[in-house]
């Protein structure tokens, strides 16, 4: 994953953190399925993504509208990793949506050779 390049705002984040349980059991290819799937999703944006060694990951969808989010909440197989997540994959996990009014960001410059 990389950053995720949005419009300028305001668009939606959809904010999910988690604990994963241990072992994968499917749990990497589905999850690069449904970056897959969302990325074919009308109002999709981007999305960013981090897990640490201990479990504890956040990956940030955005989003151009509220329509877009609950449509993306209601495709079939994006529900059907949703209750793997619950029954296999997760210890636990919240998920905030937010509208983005300001970003900005910094990127140090390449390093020129003399």
């Amino acid at each position: 994953m990389s950053f995720a390049t949005p419009p300028a705002p305001p668009y939606l984040a959809v904010i999910f953190a988690s604990q994963r349980t241990p072992g994968d059991d499917g749990y990497g290819a589905t999850a690069d399925r449904m970056v897959e799937l969302a990325r074919e999703q009308p109002g999709f944006l981007g999305v960013e993504s981090a897990r640490g060694p201990d479990g504890f990951g956040i990956t940030v969808s955005y989003w151009e509208s509220e329509a877009a989010v609950g449509a993306w909440k209601a495709v079939a197989e994006h529900r059907m990793a949703q209750h793997a997540g619950k029954d296999r994959w997760y210890q636990r996990y919240e998920l905030k949506v937010a509208t983005v009014v300001r970003g900005y960001g910094f990127e140090r410059p390449a390093a020129t050779t003399r």
